[in-house]
């Protein structure tokens, strides 16, 4: 029985950190970004950091643009796949079930924008001392989830965990 909750928590975790995050994401791109602002509109503008509406076409740094619209289904395929992965290997899913959470709902937010609007929406444009990508809440959140596996994996005392 105790085997059974503990999985279920795990899905459960995964499930709210998805909730969360995708509501979250597509909350501020709506509320903050999209009401009225165009593509190359600055939002809110500093030295360090700006808000600029752009649409990726692309993935990081617009990578794989070429795809055009087979993106978005490649990107639904890649999340199904681990979906299912992570069905048949529950272990994984319970060490990272928040982590893993967040990815997903970041990924499901960014590939939403892609039906909806033609390209992700983006909008923190970091230009202190040199020019970062433009990106957005989600794409955060996915870096913060593979960051938290890696320091669970890595810095955990049980090195069994996957």
């Amino acid at each position: 029985m105790l085997k059974g909750g503990f999985k279920n928590s795990a899905w459960l975790g995964f499930c709210v950190a998805l909730c969360v995050v995708f509501l979250l994401d597509q909350a501020i791109k709506w509320y903050f970004v999209l009401s009225g602002y165009q593509q190359g509109d600055v939002i809110y503008g500093t030295n360090v950091i700006s808000l600029l509406l752009v649409y990726n076409k692309g993935v990081a740094f617009s990578m794989l643009a070429f795809l055009q619209e087979w993106l978005k289904y490649l990107q639904i395929a890649l999340l199904v796949g681990i979906f299912f992965y992570l069905c048949k290997h529950t272990e994984m899913l319970k060490a990272h079930s928040i982590a893993l959470g967040m990815i997903f709902g970041a990924g499901i937010s960014n590939v939403l924008d892609r039906f909806i609007h033609g390209g992700v929406v983006d909008y923190i444009f970091w230009h202190y001392k040199f020019e970062f990508a433009i990106f957005n809440f989600a794409d955060v959140m996915i870096n913060a989830g593979v960051a938290l596996i890696l320091f669970n994996v890595f810095l955990s005392k049980n090195k069994s965990v996957p």
